[in-house]
């Protein structure tokens, strides 16, 4: 990182080069079908983008319950690989608590894959921790089997803000 990193509230322009760049940043995974052009639309005062040099980096998609005015769920969270381990992941998560901390969010929730072992270490460093009620220990943290589909396990992660 050049140590400029800039957030700033994402556009709707923005979604055609995240969506063209969250594959290659996830190693291939095709993950672009989770970030539709509606995060960009109507999720924008809850969102953050990452730019380095005026090139987007990273971001974070995000959101206060409707439901449960008091939680906030992240999304999705995504950092170029060239930017991995500089604490922009970091960065992106302590502004999206910021942010919820002034309309009066007390928790944040996320979610992620239990055989991710990057991201359940980063949002256990993070301070999530993972529910324990009605889970089974798959790749060794309590998870949900089977949570949005069959054979789409999630480790559902809660922390206290």
């Amino acid at each position: 990182m050049s140590g400029d990193i800039r957030l700033r509230r994402p556009v709707e322009a923005d979604h055609r080069f995240l969506v063209n760049s969250v594959d290659d940043w996830w190693g291939g995974r095709k993950m672009h079908m989770l970030l539709p052009r509606l995060w960009f639309q109507h999720f924008t005062g809850t969102s953050w983008i990452a730019e380095d040099d005026d090139r987007i980096v990273g971001f974070l998609v995000g959101f206060v319950s409707p439901d449960r005015p008091h939680e906030a769920y992240i999304h999705m969270v995504g950092t170029s690989p060239n930017h991995r381990g500089a604490g922009l992941g970091r960065m992106l998560y302590e502004r999206f608590f910021e942010d919820m901390r002034e309309r009066g969010v007390r928790r944040v929730g996320a979610v992620t894959w239990p055989g991710n072992r990057t991201s359940v270490a980063f949002h256990r460093a993070m301070g999530f921790v993972p529910a324990e009620a009605g889970t089974q220990n798959l790749y060794g943290t309590p998870a949900y089997p089977d949570y949005d589909a069959d054979g789409d396990d999630r480790v559902v992660f809660s922390r206290e803000i």
